[in-house]
């Protein structure tokens, strides 16, 4: 199959996918659209909304509908890594085993991940990193696709720990999940409090994600959208030179070079599925604020003046 021909192919595949999730999910086109595209691409996903906007029955349903395995850990302040990781056992013949943990796993819904400590919360680097675990010295390759996608409640930060740069970074998209409209609640309520029960069909398998992942990386970006791409990034930093007086105003520190290796591969897919052969300005642009928005930190000022970093970005676009 040509790419050209994939490419068509994967325009119909992502809006029957789409027709499939909303069987289940009522609305939230935006947040399913860069959860797919995090997913094509091979990237890592972070949702961001309080409780009972269905961030887990979401990520649930697309998991399902990708036919992936997807396994939920739900994180508390008592949780540690083996119970991510697995731990190896001394079995009736006095033999060491492995019991793989539910990191092993192609979908992982890592459940408030801010409320576990920093020592478990990086158990998930090398996975989502490096796509393996090292356990007692030994290395185990995870099984392809692997997607992390993390949830993180907004409210309620008492007794959370929140993730250091380090690991947001390691999120292609931060995700923020708004609460719907007044006609998307009533079709909610209505879903939710009947007896009937959508059945989901898988209209993917693991391979074919795989080779989704290949096809986004093949398609040929121009010049001028990559340097448009890298002095988007290169413009939230506030101690360059070139710096605008208004990033120096509000930024304390800007987004960094995995910024913009993800904002080319998130425009590439963005193009994919709109069934474009190559990306423009306007698909970096079109994926920009949910890839900038937790790598840039905002400074006491932007705080006091309630400046959001959705704002800062509008106005370097």
């Amino acid at each position: 199959m040509s790419d050209v021909t994939a490419i068509k192919n994967l325009v119909s595949k992502h809006q029957t996918l789409k027709q499939e999730i909303a069987k289940v999910i009522v609305g939230q086109d935006v947040v399913i659209d860069q959860i797919l595209l995090s997913i094509y691409t091979g990237g890592h996903s972070l949702l961001i909304g309080v409780p009972g906007l269905a961030k887990t029955l979401m990520v649930n349903t697309i998991a399902q509908t990708l036919g992936l395995d997807f396994k939920r850990i739900q994180f508390t302040p008592d949780l540690m890594p083996s119970d991510i990781l697995g731990s190896e056992i001394l079995d009736q013949n006095r033999n060491f085993k492995f019991i793989k943990g539910p990191i092993f796993s192609n979908i992982i819904l890592a459940d408030e991940i801010n409320r576990t400590p920093p020592k478990t919360q990086a158990a998930l680097l090398e996975a989502m990193q490096e796509r393996s675990v090292t356990i007692a010295g030994h290395n185990y390759k995870l099984e392809l696709p692997y997607f992390v996608l993390a949830t993180q409640n907004p409210i309620e930060q008492e007794g959370t720990y929140p993730l250091p740069e380090a690991q947001l970074d390691r999120f292609m998209f931060a995700i923020e999940l708004q609460y719907p409209s007044i006609a998307e609640e009533i079709e909610v309520v209505k879903r939710t409090t009947s007896d009937n029960k959508a059945t989901i069909n898988a209209l993917f398998s693991a391979e074919e994600i795989v080779a989704v992942q290949r096809l986004v990386r093949r398609i040929p970006v121009p010049d001028n959208v990559v340097e448009y791409a890298v002095k988007l990034v290169n413009s939230t930093r506030p101690n360059l030179d070139t710096a605008q007086d208004y990033v120096k105003q509000y930024i304390d520190w800007g987004a960094g070079p995995r910024a913009s290796q993800n904002l080319i591969l998130a425009a590439k897919a963005n193009a994919a599925i709109r069934g474009k052969f190559s990306p423009d300005i306007e698909d970096v642009q079109a994926v920009a604020i949910g890839i900038l928005r937790h790598r840039i930190i905002k400074n006491y000022k932007a705080e006091a003046e309630g400046i959001s970093e959705e704002q800062i970005i509008g106005k370097l676009l």
